[in-house]
């Protein structure tokens, strides 16, 4: 019994498994994507101005108290968690300014 090519179906229809591009509509909006491009979301900045204390359950986030800088709630003081290395003086820039983080409480480990 004679083996069957197994890149026979490549073979016999080569556009096989390639993806078919429509052409744009007439008068629809068309999108300059350039190759690498960056698109940021808005973003408010937030001034730190206080470093209350470590949170999570291994510290691994500080909480600060910022001040915003900009938009509708300018002068708004408020706290929020942040991950990495942080000190008084660094700018945050904040997705949204309506939420704060949770208060510190003064527990810890082996407190119960």
């Amino acid at each position: 019994m004679a083996k069957e090519d197994p890149a026979k179906h490549i073979k016999d229809n080569p556009d096989r498994g390639q993806v078919k591009r429509r052409p744009p509509r007439a008068g629809a909006p068309q999108e300059e994507s350039v190759k690498g491009a960056v698109n940021f979301s808005f973003a408010t900045p937030a001034k730190v101005e206080e470093i209350i204390g470590r949170t999570g359950a291994r510290g691994e986030a500080i909480q600060v108290r910022c001040r915003v800088m900009d938009g509708r709630d300018k002068n708004k003081i408020l706290r929020r968690n942040v991950k990495g290395p942080i000190q008084i003086g660094d700018v945050l820039m904040l997705r949204e300014t309506e939420f704060e983080a949770g208060q510190l409480t003064k527990g810890g480990r082996g407190t119960g």
